[in-house]
């Protein structure tokens, strides 16, 4: 018996392999009773709970801590056996890029999880998640390449010469893509800054329109007669951008035209007749009316009052509801809405 165990094979005796995949064997059943039993009921503990940290937590030890557990056995069990040193260099580049791929997925997940977490709670949670997703995917890119060239140096190899290489690279592309760059700041800055959100609807030089999507580059909006307006992220943070989902209330300014034969008593009048109909309507506050000038062909007043809400449609609802009320106001006292008119005079020679 003691023979057959030490018999060679491949350079390693028969205990040496046994011990080795005995090893390996062993940690998996282990592992997979952890993650069946322990981990499992710590998840469905985590689920009963209000926050959701703790469910984060335990689905990363199962998804990458087991797992890096897992791999770091299996190269201490074959690091037992007797390998030429060109396959276990072969061997150990392997594992080191395993156990570096789900480092950079936890650390990416933490990332993910803090990001989505900050914004969980706010008034548009599910238009915020949208917005993240492209700053996740920025950093995660970013993550990735540090976590590659951290591997490189790691490894043995001389990354002085490849970073350099990136630096000059970078100016060159970064003046090629100039454009795309100013575009990527921008989202950051409508990311953190606000300006605009999806739901809104902002108006900018002379177009205007709901924000559908905030992209990396490009921001999508609908327009009132329905089409689709994509614009760069960087010339909506160059212009004057008119957010009329923030704005509360609704400043009004119009304008009416009387006849110039209308008697002065009645123009004294004006100013109450109009601010009785407005003060009459539900969500609107009277500020101010004056005879404001004397046209080329009407005596001008000036109105104004505010709408005690953003909605558009109310605002309509009111105005049409007033001046139906002055049209037929001014009809019943006889007072003349103006119109434009030239009075020529004649003067015959004799």
């Amino acid at each position: 018996m003691g023979e057959w165990i030490d018999k060679v094979y491949f350079g390693n005796s028969i205990l040496n392999w046994i011990i080795c995949i005995g090893t390996i064997l062993i940690a998996a059943v282990v592992l997979k009773l952890v993650k069946k039993f322990l981990i499992g009921r710590l998840k469905t503990w985590a689920q009963g709970t209000l926050n959701s940290i703790d469910d984060f937590v335990f689905i990363t030890i199962e998804k990458s801590i087991i797992p890096i557990i897992f791999i770091a056995i299996v190269y201490s069990a074959i690091s037992y056996l007797n390998i030429p040193k060109k396959i276990m260099d072969k061997i150990g580049v392997l594992t080191w890029i395993l156990i570096m791929f789900y480092i950079l997925r936890s650390v990416t997940s933490v990332i993910k999880q803090l990001i989505i977490g900050s914004v969980k709670h706010t008034d548009q949670n599910e238009a915020r998640k949208k917005q993240a997703n492209g700053l996740i995917l920025i950093i995660n890119i970013i993550i990735w390449i540090i976590g590659f060239i951290f591997l490189l140096d790691n490894l043995g190899y001389n990354i002085k010469t490849l970073i350099a290489g990136l630096g000059i690279g970078g100016i060159a592309i970064a003046l090629a893509t100039q454009t795309i760059l100013g575009d990527l700041f921008s989202y950051f800055v409508i990311y953190f800054d606000k300006p605009f959100e999806i739901g809104d609807y902002i108006a900018f030089d002379d177009k205007g329109g709901v924000v559908e999507y905030i992209g990396i580059k490009t921001t999508r909006l609908r327009t009132l007669s329905g089409e689709q307006l994509v614009c760069s992220n960087k010339y909506l943070t160059d212009s004057r951008v008119h957010n009329f989902r923030r704005m509360e209330i609704r400043r009004v300014v119009f304008k009416l035209g009387i006849a110039y034969d209308t008697h002065v008593e009645t123009i004294k009048e004006i100013p109450a007749i109009v601010k009785n109909i407005i003060e009459s309507e539900n969500d609107l506050r009277y500020d101010r009316g004056h005879f404001m000038s004397l046209g080329k062909s009407t005596l001008d007043f000036e109105f104004v009052y505010y709408v005690l809400s953003a909605d558009y449609n109310l605002y309509m609802d009111r105005q049409q509801s007033i001046f139906i009320k002055i049209f037929k106001e001014f009809n019943d006292r006889k007072i003349n809405l103006a119109y434009p008119t030239q009075t020529v005079y004649l003067e015959s020679k004799k």
